[in-house]
């Protein structure tokens, strides 16, 4: 499904300063892969660049979608073939309801796919279902997407978005930061409720915790902007135990 051969990115005007510095990475459909690693070491600039965020500039390598080159696609474009990330801190947009939103994102698909926009009562009807399946306030989607939402409110929307949009491949960028345990429990949920063989997704964490809840089949470590280690579930416990140091010094060597 994706496939990442020497990826080297940084922030635009500042071409000299690379964050990514040779990243590869293959996830094949069906799969869940976490990224892990220390501040700094590029996780949350892969997630960027994956979805095409204008902050940043891919300088080398390649990025592919089903055998397709995204590198000159816009965010909007690599959406519609099935992308999409679940923001760290997620923005607030005043005077946009989730309802609006999601049925505009909806429609876009559809179009793309060659399809028929829902009719409002048919996208009403998967709307409300969605809404009571992820355990959201009905009241909460009756005010601006986000708009004084607290942490696990805004994550409930996420999932809410995830379960209405179902993308082929979801990017989760350190979505567990800040998050109590309630919280985390329903990321895990929507995450796990979505899991199928024609789905993936690329968990960006920082910590173990909510790998607690979520089974990846691949752990890697990012350190410096390559990672430098791959292997099974058990990878997430040990550095839970002995942290990035070993890692970080070899990177360095």
């Amino acid at each position: 499904m994706l496939e990442i051969n020497d990826l080297h990115a940084s922030v635009v005007g500042t071409v000299d300063a690379e964050i990514l510095k040779g990243l590869s990475l293959s996830i094949k459909a069906g799969e869940v892969h976490a990224i892990m690693g220390p501040n700094g070491g590029g996780k949350s600039t892969l997630a960027n660049v994956l979805m095409g965020r204008p902050d940043y500039v891919v300088n080398a390598g390649t990025i592919e979608l089903d055998g397709e080159s995204i590198l000159e696609l816009m965010p909007d474009k690599r959406a519609l073939r099935g992308m999409f990330l679940a923001f760290q801190y997620p923005a607030e947009i005043p005077g946009v309801r989730p309802w609006q939103f999601l049925k505009a994102a909806v429609d876009a698909r559809r179009s793309f796919a060659g399809e028929e926009p829902l009719s409002v009562r048919q996208f009403s009807a998967m709307f409300d279902a969605k809404v009571e399946a992820v355990g959201i306030d009905p009241d909460l989607v009756k005010r601006s997407l986000n708009e004084g939402f607290s942490g696990g409110e805004k994550k409930r929307n996420e999932m809410l978005q995830l379960e209405i949009l179902e993308p082929r491949l979801a990017i989760l960028d350190e979505t567990d930061s800040g998050l109590d345990v309630d919280a985390l429990r329903i990321v895990a949920e929507g995450v796990n409720s979505l899991r199928s063989p024609e789905r993936s997704f690329l968990i960006v964490t920082h910590y173990q915790r909510l790998l607690n809840y979520i089974k990846p089949d691949i752990v890697h470590i990012l350190v410096d902007g390559r990672i430098v280690e791959s292997g099974g579930p058990e990878l997430a416990l040990q550095v839970e135990k002995s942290g990035y140091e070993r890692y970080v010094a070899a990177a360095a060597g």
